[in-house]
């Protein structure tokens, strides 16, 4: 039976994982540049676990600067199988109080200076984005949330902007009436090149805020987001700890059959290939490449 590797990006306020037992920083490296950080190898109620802080130890990424690629390449490299992503983000809607974990379900992309594929020209795949997050992996955060007794919402759409900068007021209207749960910088990318990995991804987005629509609180600030952060960290630790044991060593496939998705997404002729291009892809799609 296959094994679970449980990877971890952590968000703003979260730069490390405590409690892993034989924790070591190795530096990964990528073809496709330099990762966020070193990564943070352990194991964890008996499950392997590896960490990334997205943002960098020190937090020196912003969300555009970080390599997006470089971060989820290197998980690959590294044997990670699932990942959980912790972000920190705003609240759309009045019931998601600052210092709830909203369990996410879909995305709405809106950022536009990133690099989003693995493929490109002389190498192009196309992947199924309908369901962005692994109900498996969401029902073990869920359930972790529960028994770590930290208030969460079990489903929402998080809206991917660019940033840095927080959203104007029409926009934060916007996203409302989209439907949209909460406002975040940094899951886009990261779930798409994740799926073109054949990952499992769950994100767990951590309200620090209310974005700038809520009358009766003020307009976010940094000092404001940090303070709620710092508590969130916390919990953070606390999910990652409940949810270990809830996937166990012992790996179930996704039931949206995202470890084979490449086995229907690549179009290009294998004569017609760039080959530089696929020689960077030996670990994202080295499955289905060794095949051909």
């Amino acid at each position: 039976m296959a094994k679970t590797v449980l990877g971890i990006v952590g968000g703003s306020g979260v730069y490390d994982i405590a409690g892993l037992e034989n924790a070591h920083w190795e530096t990964v490296k990528s073809p496709w540049g330099e990762p966020s950080d070193k990564l943070l190898f352990g194991t964890l109620s008996g499950v392997d676990m590896v960490f990334l802080p997205r943002h960098g130890r020190g937090h020196v990424q912003t969300p555009t600067s970080i390599n997006y690629r470089a971060n989820i390449d290197a998980l690959k490299r590294a044997g990670v199988t699932d990942i959980i992503s912790v972000s920190a983000c705003g609240s759309l809607k009045e019931e998601l109080s600052p210092g709830t974990f909203v369990i996410v379900d879909q995305l709405i992309d809106r950022s536009f200076a990133r690099e989003k594929s693995f493929f490109g020209p002389g190498f192009v795949a196309h992947v199924s984005m309908a369901h962005p997050v692994c109900p498996n992996l969401a029902k073990a955060c869920a359930e972790a949330c529960e028994e770590a007794k930290i208030p969460f919402a079990n489903g929402g759409t998080y809206l991917v902007m660019e940033g840095p900068q927080f959203s104007t007021l029409a926009e934060s209207n916007l996203y409302r009436s989209w439907g949209c749960s909460v406002i975040g910088m940094t899951a886009s990318p990261e779930a798409k090149l994740a799926r073109e990995a054949e990952m499992p991804y769950a994100l767990v987005g951590m309200v620090t805020d209310y974005d700038c629509w809520h009358e009766e609180h003020d307009h976010v600030t940094v000092d404001q987001v940090v303070k709620v952060l710092m508590a969130n960290a916390d919990n953070a630790r606390n999910l990652v700890k409940a949810v270990a044991p809830k996937l166990g060593p012992d790996r179930t496939p996704s039931p949206l059959g995202i470890e084979t998705v490449l086995d229907t997404a690549l179009i290009t002729a294998p004569e017609k290939r760039d080959p530089q291009l696929f020689r960077k892809l030996d670990a994202v799609a080295g499955r289905v490449l060794r095949k051909d």
